[in-house]
Formats: structure tokens, C-alpha cells, sequence
């Protein structure tokens, strides 16, 4: 995959003239995107529904749209966080690798688990990786530069501080690490863990997309993810986690071998169709996307 181009969810559409204005310089691109959203739970504000419900916006040019109906001003144009746009790890991630597409550097998704918020618990989280000459370079583009609280560098992220949810999938299924210890919240008593081995599963299913080009919300939900181990296909995922592995350690036969699974296998590819579990609330739901 040529990660220069656009996907159809990268693509800023109408609205890519805003991104000329913006500098050239990475880490000034990603103090803008933390200009333009709000993380909807980390954010420090007190959202209406109608400004939560601006998480579901899938697209680049979605994000973009709400942001210039509210301000209509230049994305580097100071923002207070109530009137960012609401979202989350994934749009940050998203909207940075796109402006970063546009000035034609290669940028892909990457999703997986933070160890760096809690002491105990790892939080699911999207970072982004560009090509900086010869290598990938991991930035977390949520994160403030030079904050204490974090001990390493947030724009060049070292192995360990974040792990792929193919590493962590393989940690779990050796009895290496604890299922429960990962995952979008560590509360056991809510009607459905957040946690665990079924969501570990999950956000390998993610990462293979994201890699493909499909960089969908962490709660769009298709092909072979489920909400339990029960009856699940652990084998398949225990393939394609060992591929992206591989290929992360530079395999590039497990790098074509990979995506062409994710191309041609009906359960991970995705076609359009998601079965939609949004915290925005709402009924959840299948949608046709395109």
C-alpha cells in the first residue's frame, strides 16, 4: 500500500485548502490537530450529546466539515477545548496522518494498547507512524511534547511504552501477559467487559484494517470480531497477528502475505458494512457505509 495517497477515510475532500496553510514541520502539524479536537473522555469538559455525538464522524472530511461550520477559521487558529471537535485517539491519529499524506510524506495508523496512562491498566489507543527518511517513526499525536508526566519522547515513541495488538494478542495467548489488563476500561462490572481476550482480538481485526487503508472507529464492528472467545476463530487471528508481527520486523513476504489475506478473506475484510456499537449511545446498529 502506497501510504502517501489518501484513503477514502484520510481524505480531507472539499476541505484540503486548509491544510496549505499549515507548516511543514511534524510536531507543529500535531500541535495543530490537538487544536482542532477534543478527546471525549479525556478532555476535561462536559459534552452535550449533540457535540458527543461528533465521535461517530468517520471521515477526515467530516471532522473538517464540523470544525469549519463552528469556527471557520484557520486550523492553526487558536480553538478553547469546548469548541474543538470531539473525538478520540483514533481521529487524532486519523487527521494527522492525512495533513501528512497531503504534503506527501507516508503515514499509516497503528493500533494497539498505551502502557503509559495507568499504572495497572492498558488502554486501548491509536498512534501514527511516518516515514522520517529510511524509518518508521512512531508519534503519539494527543500528547504534548516535553510533559513530564510522560518519560520518554511522544514523537518518537520507543518500543514498549506502546504495543500492537498483535504483540499483545500473542503475549496473552503465551500466558504472558493478563487479558484483563488491557482493554477500553477496567471496570468488571459494566453489562459487557471492555477488556480482556475477546477485545484484544478485536483490535488486532483493527490494526489489520488500519494497515489496509481502512481506518475505521474502534467501534465499527464486522467479519469475524466478536464480544466473546467462545466459538471465535482464534486460529485465524493467531495468523494474521504473527504476520504483522513478521512483517513489522521487516518480512516482506509476511507483509504481502498479510494484506492479501486481509483483501480476500470475507472474515477480515471489510465491505462497508458495520455493526455499529458507538459510546455516544443510541441503539446499536448495522450501517452500510458506502
Amino acid at each position: 500500500m502506497n501510504y502517501a495517497l489518501q484513503t477514502r477515510f484520510s481524505d480531507p475532500g472539499p476541505y484540503a485548502e486548509l491544510y496549505d496553510a499549515l507548516p511543514d514541520d511534524v510536531d507543529e502539524i500535531a500541535a495543530a490537530v490537538r487544536n482542532l479536537i477534543v478527546h471525549y473522555r479525556a478532555g476535561g469538559i462536559q459534552l452535550t450529546d449533540e457535540h458527543l455525538a461528533e465521535i461517530d464522524n468517520r471521515w477526515v472530511s467530516a471532522i473538517l466539515a464540523t470544525d469549519q461550520k463552528r469556527n471557520g477559521t484557520p486550523l492553526t487558529a487558536p480553538r478553547e477545548p469546548v469548541d474543538r471537535v470531539a473525538g478520540c485517539c483514533r481521529d487524532h491519529t486519523l487527521t494527522f496522518v492525512s495533513i501528512l499524506r497531503h504534503k506527501g510524506i507516508p503515514a499509516r495508523s497503528r493500533v494497539g494498547f498505551a502502557r503509559y496512562f495507568a499504572a495497572e491498566f492498558n488502554h486501548d489507543h491509536v498512534v501514527a507512524e511516518y516515514l522520517d527518511g529510511d524509518r518508521w517513526r512512531m508519534i503519539d499525536p494527543e500528547l504534548e511534547p516535553g510533559d513530564p508526566q510522560w518519560d520518554f519522547d511522544v514523537t518518537d515513541l520507543p518500543r514498549g511504552p506502546f504495543l500492537s495488538a498483535a504483540e499483545v494478542w500473542r503475549g496473552f495467548r503465551a500466558g504472558e501477559l493478563d487479558g484483563d489488563s488491557f482493554g477500553a476500561d477496567p471496570n468488571p462490572d459494566l453489562p459487557l467487559k471492555l477488556h480482556g481476550g475477546w477485545f484484544i482480538r478485536n483490535y488486532v481485526h483493527y490494526q489489520l484494517a488500519h494497515l489496509n487503508g481502512d481506518e475505521l472507529l474502534l467501534w465499527d464492528n464486522w467479519g469475524a470480531m466478536t464480544d466473546t472467545l467462545d466459538g471465535a476463530d482464534l486460529d485465524l487471528t493467531d495468523q494474521i497477528a504473527d504476520l504483522m508481527i513478521a512483517s513489522d520486523n521487516g518480512d516482506e513476504t509476511a507483509t504481502e502475505q498479510v494484506n492479501d489475506r486481509y483483501r480476500t478473506d470475507p472474515a477480515l475484510t471489510f465491505t462497508g458494512r458495520s455493526y455499529v456499537t458507538s459510546p455516544a449511545g443510541g441503539p446499536y446498529a448495522w450501517h452500510d457505509l458506502y
